[in-house]
């Protein structure tokens, strides 16, 4: 009997898996994946998702302590206390407020409005379960002005917050933050809901603030095949906002804390240590007095309100329909500088796809089409600001501007299973932008009115085609090109390249087309690294052209530039309680075709040049322990090392911003307990910038001055040239605790 041959035993039939299902099917069709709206996590696209157990124990004031640990992803400090200046590879790193060229979403919910503005301050960070990082070109995706890609912000639903949170931050500069959180699933509603109280002095001069935050999601799934969403986004702000410096002023008094008022007329000596500004002593014409930011009161009160709903239908069980409205409403009014600009600016925005999971010749294919269209009509005002007051206005409309700017759009989208572990993707969106506006300007003391219609239809498109390879679980390679495009803004429009006003509305949407490749690689649960390259070409980007003294500046199309790097993420817990984070991103970009004018008949060819505000190279690196067991567990630090290096803030390179090194050391404590209704409580204590370093944390481009007709060296610029910078917070101490019930 030990002799006879026994039957064969088919392992696969008896529900081993199969070389397939080892690899998990193709990649972007696991079951996980499929339940997701397409824009959650698209196959091929270069993507980092950073999650709440990244930040929950570290104290959190910006949007800024959320993306650092996204690869390709720099900021800076905007024109507000919580203002922060996004830019993806370097796209948008001019801009000194607000956010132009990526596109923000919350719960994906657009929080773009359709001209293009995005403020990244109108949210408490607090709010967030993670964040959703989409880099590179994206508006066969996302649509208008994903030049540079997109950024998703994800809320906890009810049942993972499942109770009752409060949290309560104080620190240096009279920092002092309260919210609480409420969060619970009854049956098929869930609901969740985040409020907060945020104010401070500041470490610079004029920075006290106070905004309030409200920020509600609730579902319910009315029938097994109908679900609702409902979004509520609410922020009041008002925050005094500093002058910005030159280099030279950024070294002798970095905090203008002997900026209070300056002398009149003011003298070369406050000139050289204050950011400050010339205004009309009778707020309309003649005499001019320098005064600092605090003497003349510069400030924002700002409201912002979202109010969304979406519609799911499931048509079938491979068929999804998404429906969803979104009204936005920002209301502002910024004192900064002069003139002063404000208004109130409601918009909305409808969009709806279809995704289907089906099958082609026997391969898996998921197949999405969407439509939208979004629209906003306002009136801007603008006077003159007084010298002195808290804002005060001088008594005289200078300009006026009635803007309407609508977009309407369509997209496919098709996900084809190539192989069992070959997934391709090719997209499309096409859409047409309309702007219709009217400036109407007033000379002072003659009273003369000019008008200036600028009328203009943009018809734009975006190609997008990858491939991703999934050899086993431990590897994923993909390749792609994509394009993005982002149309000019209404303000572009009213000053001709003779520097008057007059029509310019010749421009041209900038466009953004490259090539990503890289590896994402994940030998065990406590291993990930992911490394990738991209090579864009930017091209008809809007620039700012100088004619002459005594004219505007006018917006140019500049006809080519090359962002070009690569980007590492290494997160990797080597023993039971340690983590190693590691964010770098390289960037290498430069102007290959561009002539800027300086003067009526200076003409500068840029190619070959550095552009500015993008700096090579940044870190962000953190090396902590948590005790994982016993009667300590929960107690953990970390250190942490973030890095930037120096970079030109002109087009001529002649001047630049000196790079830093910051240290931070945290200390905390998280751990479930059962006390009552107590279910956890958590607490930090933090050190920023332990070593005090004096940096900056925000430099804007600024534009480069002639004498007989040559450009300037560096040094004249470090002196003169003012409103660029903000200094970085000095050493800080900020704690915390938080309670759960």
């Amino acid at each position: 009997m030990a002799q006879e041959a026994l039957p064969s035993i088919d392992i696969a039939a008896e529900g081993a898996p199969s070389a397939r299902e080892q690899i998990a099917s193709a990649p972007g069709f696991s079951p996980e994946k499929k339940a997701l709206p397409v824009y959650r996590d698209p196959t091929g696209q270069t993507f980092t998702t950073v999650k709440r157990e990244d930040f929950k124990t570290s104290p959190l004031v910006t949007i800024g302590d959320l993306v650092q640990y996204s690869p390709g992803v720099s900021f800076k400090q905007g024109n507000g206390p919580r203002d922060m200046t996004l830019s993806i590879r370097g796209s948008g790193a001019r801009i000194g407020g607000a956010m132009r060229n990526i596109v923000l979403l919350e719960d994906g919910f657009t929080m773009t409005q359709p001209d293009g503005f995005s403020r990244t301050d109108s949210t408490d960070p607090h709010a967030y379960a993670g964040v959703d990082v989409y880099r590179g070109p994206s508006s066969a995706l996302f649509g208008n002005w994903a030049n540079g890609g997109a950024i998703n912000f994800r809320t906890r639903t009810g049942a993972e917050i499942d109770g009752v949170e409060t949290g309560h931050e104080a620190g240096s500069f009279g920092y002092l933050t309260n919210y609480t959180t409420i969060g619970k699933k009854y049956g098929d509603f869930d609901i969740a809901l985040f409020a907060s109280d945020a104010r401070g002095e500041g470490s610079t001069t004029h920075t006290e603030f106070n905004t309030q935050t409200v920020n509600l999601k609730a579902s319910y799934e009315a029938t097994p095949t109908d679900r609702f969403t409902f979004k509520w986004v609410h922020n009041q702000l008002y925050g005094n906002v500093p002058a910005r410096m030159s280099l030279n002023q950024f070294y002798f008094d970095p905090y203008q804390r002997g900026c209070y008022g300056l002398p009149t007329p003011s003298t070369i000596v406050s000139r050289s240590l204050c950011g400050q500004t010339a205004v009309f002593l009778n707020g309309t014409n003649g005499a001019t007095a320098q005064v600092s930011a605090l003497q003349s009161g510069w400030h924002r009160n700002d409201r912002r309100d979202m109010l969304g709903l979406r519609w799911e239908h499931d048509i079938d069980a491979q068929t999804v329909l998404r429906t969803q409205f979104i009204y936005d409403d920002k209301d502002f009014y910024q004192p900064i500088d002069t003139p002063v600009t404000y208004g109130d600016a409601p918009s909305i925005n409808i969009s709806t796809d279809l995704t289907h999971h089906g099958a082609l010749q026997g391969r898996e294919l998921t197949s999405n089409f969407g439509v939208w269209y979004n629209h906003t009509r306002f009136t801007t005002y603008s006077q003159n600001l007084l010298g002195w007051g808290n804002g005060d206005l001088g008594p005289l409309l200078t300009n006026k501007q009635e803007i309407m700017h609508s977009n309407l759009g369509g997209r496919f989208r098709e996900e084809l299973e190539l192989a069992p572990d070959v997934t391709g993707v090719i997209a499309l969106a096409t859409e047409m932008s309309k702007v219709a506006a009217l400036s109407s300007s007033v000379s002072y003391p003659s009273g003369a009115l000019t008008t200036v219609p600028a009328n203009r239809t943009f018809w734009n498109f975006a190609p997008e085609a990858s491939v991703t390879w999934r050899p086993d679980r431990e590897w994923k390679f993909y390749a792609r090109a994509s394009s993005g495009y982002g149309t000019p803004q209404y303000g572009f429009l009213f000053v001709n390249q003779q520097g008057l006003d007059g029509n310019n509305t010749n421009l041209k949407s900038q466009c953004n087309s490259g090539f990503d490749a890289g590896f994402d690689w994940t030998p065990t649960e406590t291993l990930k690294v992911t490394l990738n390259g991209f090579y864009e070409w930017y091209q008809n980007e809007m620039l700012t052209q100088s004619p002459g003294n005594g004219l505007k500046n006018y917006t140019y199309n500049a006809p080519g530039s090359v962002h070009r790097g690569a980007e590492f993420l290494l997160d990797w817990r080597p023993i039971d309680g340690w983590r190693l984070l590691a964010n770098y991103s390289y960037n290498n970009q430069i102007f290959t075709s561009f002539v800027e004018q300086r003067g009526p008949s200076s003409f500068f060819n840029r190619a070959g040049y550095k552009i500015p505000g993008v700096a090579p190279h940044e870190l962000t690196t953190r090396i902590g322990y948590d005790i994982p067991q016993g009667d300590f567990k929960g107690v953990g630090a970390y250190l942490e090392y973030v890095l930037k290096s120096s970079y030109f803030i002109d087009n001529g390179n002649q001047l630049t911003i000196p790079g830093y090194g910051l240290v931070n050391l945290n200390m905390h404590y998280d751990r479930d307990v059962s006390i009552g209704f107590l279910k956890n409580i958590s607490a930090f204590v933090e050190v920023r910038n332990v070593f005090d370093r004096t940096y900056v944390a925000s430099a804007t481009v600024i534009a480069n001055s002639l004498t007989s007709g040559f450009q300037n060296p560096g040094f004249v610029l470090a002196q003169n040239s003012t409103g660029s910078i903000y200094s970085g917070q000095p050493r800080a101490i900020q704690g915390g605790v938080k309670f759960k019930f």
